[in-house]
Order: structure tokens, then sequence, then C-alpha cells
């Protein structure tokens, strides 16, 4: 890629995109173009020819996608599934209609089986079945590495697909109920210990800055009480869901980006695809390599928040898969490795939360 080449970065307001955008303008690529979703909803196809129809981008990063955490993925199945799928077909299909020079697809490892073989290389895919909780998700982001894969073998574009692993950093969502494990979990713990400290004034900013349902500034400090137990947060414990013995893999939303605009730099499909045989799996892992038990990460978390009280598991509650580490032996072999460990990262997206 040029400096000036016209470069899409879809979902450049979101935890990846923004990561991304940033990324390239710091490496001296001066003609990014960006859209909100009141700007162009990619769920219009009308809307989205139109606009690559003016814009002409030469390059296309399609990290925009709906996502969420289990409760998230497991409670609004239709939006998850048909959402991405739209969002897909609409963005890669006019990158192949207006001859995009190249285009980054941004999946997830929740593609991969539940029970895979650990640590899961990128030949596991659809090789049993896929964890039930995310599968919509799932389903809509192995039919977007296909569609870059096939496009790819059939016409000669140069569409490549990276799965990131679990991702936190700045930008993240927070959301008491639709965010994923770890910022849910920095937030839960944050609320509980001005709970537990009775700094009610605190919580109300909080709480007014990133709003849940029933709340009101006016609320008094027993209805914020109600509220708060309403998420598993109370005067003296905090209950998140499962056992907490799953292993995660977490990567910094940085180091995802820097990956990811180093593959587009250094990376073309043809040098993914091998030379004998089927093509196939032909993305790339993005990861650390490195896991935690999700008890082991609410622990951290909980020391970098300077809560006091107890935590307790909700075993009623969905674990999700029981570990997910990747593999990331190719992409170390084609050259990048991750710079910010989980115990560094944690400080920097507790102080950013805390300064937005």
């Amino acid at each position: 890629m040029r400096k000036d080449s016209k470069i899409y970065v879809a979902g450049h307001r979101g935890l990846v995109g923004s990561a991304i955008w940033n990324n390239l303008e710091s490496k001296g690529y001066k003609n990014l173009v960006g859209r909100t979703h009141s700007e162009l909803d990619l769920l219009d196809a009308v809307a989205v020819r139109n606009f690559f129809d003016t814009e002409k981008p030469e390059y296309v990063v399609l990290a925009a996608a709906h996502v969420g955490g289990i409760m998230a993925n497991n409670r609004y199945r239709a939006d998850f599934i048909y959402q991405n799928l739209q969002i897909q077909q609409n963005v890669i299909g006019e990158s192949y209609r207006h001859e995009v020079k190249k285009l980054l697809f941004l999946g997830s490892t929740c593609i991969y089986p539940r029970e895979a073989p650990q640590p899961i290389t990128e030949d596991a895919l659809l090789t049993s079945p896929l964890e039930y909780t995310n599968e919509p998700y799932a389903i809509a982001k192995i039919a977007g590495l296909k569609m870059c894969e096939s496009f790819n073998l059939q016409y000669g574009t140069n569409y490549i697909a990276v799965m990131p692993t679990n991702l936190y950093g700045p930008r993240d969502n927070f959301d008491l109920e639709n965010s994923h494990v770890l910022p849910a979990m920095m937030r839960k713990l944050h609320l509980a210990r001005l709970l537990n400290e009775g700094d009610y004034a605190a919580i109300r900013k909080d709480l007014g800055a990133r709003p849940v349902p029933r709340f009101k500034l006016q609320c008094n400090d027993s209805e914020i009480d109600t509220i708060l137990s309403d998420y598993g947060i109370h005067h003296n414990y905090i209950s998140l869901w499962g056992t907490g013995t799953p292993l995660r893999e977490f990567l910094w939303s940085e180091d995802m980006a820097d990956a990811s605009v180093w593959v587009m730099e250094n990376i073309e499909f043809n040098q993914l695809k091998g030379n004998t045989g089927e093509v196939r799996n032909c993305h790339i892992n993005i990861g650390s390599g490195v896991e935690i038990s999700i008890g082991n990460l609410a622990e951290i978390v909980k020391n970098t928040v300077g809560y006091r009280g107890e935590i307790r598991w909700d075993s009623s509650k969905p674990d999700g898969t029981p570990r997910k580490l990747t593999d990331v032996s190719r992409l170390h072999a084609l050259g990048w490795r991750h710079k910010v460990s989980l115990e560094a990262g944690i400080p920097l997206l507790y102080n950013w939360y805390l300064d937005n």
C-alpha cells in the first residue's frame, strides 16, 4: 500500500476498527475513509453500493460487525447471524465489484469447534460442532472467511481473513449485558468496589455515563442497590457467570491493529494457499498464544480496581467453550508477535475506562 492509497476502514469507531485507524495514521497513511453507522448503514445494500461508487476505495478493512458477550450471543441469535451476514455480503460484494486491491476480513476464534484440540490450528475449522451459545455469530464469520477464500479462488482477488482471539482495549464496550467478558467483569468489579465503599455519587456518575435500564439520576440509594443486584453486584460480594474454570486467551486491541496493518502491508493470499491439493483454511489466527482461567482473570481485575469484597461464581449460568487457545505458529512464521501482556494491558484498560 502507498501512503496515499485510499483505505476504507469499516467499523472505524469500534474497538478494533479505531485501533486499526490509529495504527494506519501512525504509520503515515493519509487517505483514510470511515463512516459512522448514522452516515452509512452497512445493512443497506443500496447505501453501501452508493458509498463504494462515490469513494472508490483501493483497500478495505472489514472490522464492522455486530458483536457481544455470551449473554447477548445466546439471547439475540437472529440479530447476530442476520446482521453479520448482511454486512459481509454488502462490503465484500462491493469490494469485488469495485476491484479493491486487497481486503482484510476480521473474524473471531469462535469459528472453531467447541471441543477443538488445543491449541487451535487453522485446520480445526469445520471439524466438529460449534459452541451452541455463539453458534449463529460463528456461522456468520465462517461464511465471511469462506466468501473471501472463494472470491480469491474464482476471481483471483486478494482478500485475507484473520481470526483474532478475545480482544480488549481502548473504546471497548462496557455494557453490563452485551459486552465481552473482560470489560463486563471490569465494570462490575468497579461498581462493586464503589458500592462496597458506599460511594453512591460515583455510582450515579458511572451509570449516568453508561446507562442501564431503569436507572435515573434521581434514583435513591435503595433503588440503585436493586438495579445493581440485577447484575450480581451486592454490598459485600459480586456474582459472576459460570464456574470460573474456562480458559481464555486475550490480546490488546492495539496489538491486534498492528498485526492487521502488518498483514495488509506484507502478506498476499498466494502465500497462504499452498501449491498442492484442495485450498482451504487460508485464514490466519491472531493472538498471544497465552491463556488464563476466567477465575484467575477475575482476581487480576479485582486487584487492579481495588475491590475488597468476595467473588462468587454462579454455576447455573453457562461457561461457554471450556478452552479456546489459538495456535499462532502460522502468524509467528510469517513474522509478527504480540507485545502487550495481559498483566500490563488490564491496568491500561482500567485507566482508559476511568478517563472516559
